[in-house]
């Protein structure tokens, strides 16, 4: 999510929108295709002549950031216009155009200043691409699978990638299976909410009620097909063993760059994208997802050091989930504890939130950015692709539309957009068993 730096009693915000780090050298040349969703470019996809279920759509979701500083203002714009993500009230179309170009100067510079724009395009198309590559070899059956990436705030958008599934074959008649893949491990009605809510608006308009069945009716017509894309949905993974062990990993490494006589004395701050809280209130799950990874990292690493949660990007006047980040760094350190380490815990790759807010900001503002670090991002991380790899097979295999807890409203839901996304992707789940 944005980083967003709290302004006091007013609407204007901070450091808005997420970023991730610049590709290494390592990273394989695909990564440079700039197509509308694809990772890599592919000849239009057929539905014979590959695996008895295949070829398989696998669809990152994100909320994205923009890939020069020319593209923030349409970021923006787009973000502060999300009321599921920046609840603005009955004022949303004319307060968020407003706050979004008071903004866009001062968040150009930041970009500018994490080197020109968001990297997340970037790690999310080679962290797909190679995912598939890797499932092509384990789910053969379901093969091939073709990396697309959709963000809800920066291109790629929902729709360009739901254009792209069709030129590739997938869909408008043609059919064929497609996997949305939230990339926020821990589920939020803000962000993979969000973006499940736009990629169903998206899927209403370009394929109109194709399929919208009941579960009843679905029942009785296993395996129908209209031509329509049979979707399903991974919408959390908090607690996935691969992904406590790229965490881990991370962290361990970071510890080792302490002396070994000052390493478990050193205080780990996970750190994830803070809620409103009026958010939280209403139910939602995001805070005890978050918290249940903090607690399985922990358990990996043998509760060696000591540990808090903390939360970033707080924005405006309003109550937020706490404590920030900032004030926890600064509170231990005035209480004399110096040795810390950030870990950005509820994002998969680097961002502005990491490469800014924490390392310029958190970080450099400390005065101790000797002791003070941040544990390494997860993305062209080996142990992670190969979870994500896991997760889908595992998803592909049990044939399912989406979690159980997916289908449970927050007690406080009153939005009827989400209301009828659930019952959408829960209803494609005998199309998705039967294919």
């Amino acid at each position: 999510m944005a980083a967003l730096r709290k302004t006091a009693r007013s609407l204007q915000l901070g450091s808005c929108g997420l970023r991730t780090a610049l590709a290494a050298s390592t990273v394989h040349s695909t990564q440079h295709h700039r197509g509308l969703a694809t990772a890599v470019q592919a000849p239009p996809v057929t539905q014979n002549n590959h695996g008895s279920k295949g070829p398989t759509a696998m669809v990152f979701l994100n909320m994205g950031g923009p890939s020069t500083v020319d593209e923030v203002g349409d970021f923006l714009s787009r973000l502060f216009a999300d009321a599921d993500l920046i609840p603005l009230g009955r004022l949303q179309n004319y307060i968020g155009p407003l706050i979004s170009r008071r903004r866009t100067p001062k968040i150009q510079k930041q970009y500018a200043a994490i080197g020109g724009g968001s990297p997340i395009r970037k790690w999310s198309e080679y962290q797909c691409a190679e995912m598939c590559k890797i499932l092509d070899q384990i789910s053969p059956e379901t093969a091939p699978h073709k990396p697309y990436v959709a963000f809800r705030y920066a291109n790629p958008l929902t729709e360009q990638m739901y254009q792209q599934l069709f030129e590739d074959g997938f869909g408008n008649g043609h059919g064929g299976r497609a996997v949305a893949f939230t990339q926020y491990p821990q589920y939020s009605c803000s962000t993979t909410g969000s973006s499940l809510n736009e990629l169903w608006k998206w899927r209403q308009r370009l394929e109109g009620k194709r399929n919208s069945v009941s579960r009843e009716a679905a029942s009785l017509t296993t395996g129908v097909q209209d031509g329509s894309i049979a979707w399903s949905v991974i919408d959390r993974w908090p607690a996935h063993p691969g992904l406590v062990e790229a965490f881990a990993e991370n962290i361990e490494a970071k510890l080792a760059e302490y002396p070994e006589e000052r390493r478990k004395d050193v205080v780990l701050l996970y750190s994830a994208h803070s809620l409103p809280m009026s958010v939280v209130n209403r139910g939602d799950t995001y805070p005890a997802e978050v918290a249940a990874t903090v607690y399985a990292v922990n358990q990996r690493l043998g509760f060696k050091n000591r540990y808090r949660l903390c939360w970033q990007s707080q924005v405006g006047p309003q109550p937020w989930l706490g404590p920030q980040t900032q004030s926890s760094v600064e509170e231990y350190i005035a209480k004399g504890q110096k040795d810390l380490i950030l870990i950005p815990i509820a994002f998969t790759s680097d961002h502005i939130e990491t490469l800014f807010e924490l390392d310029e900001e958190v970080i450099g503002e400390s005065g101790h950015a000797d002791t003070v670090k941040r544990a390494e991002s997860l993305n062209g991380s080996p142990t992670f692709i190969k979870a994500l790899a896991s997760l889908a097979h595992s998803h592909l295999q049990s044939g399912t539309a989406c979690s159980t807890q997916m289908g449970l409203r927050c007690p406080g839901c009153k939005s009827e957009r989400c209301l009828e996304s659930k019952k959408f992707f829960a209803a494609q789940e005998p199309r998705v068993s039967a294919s």
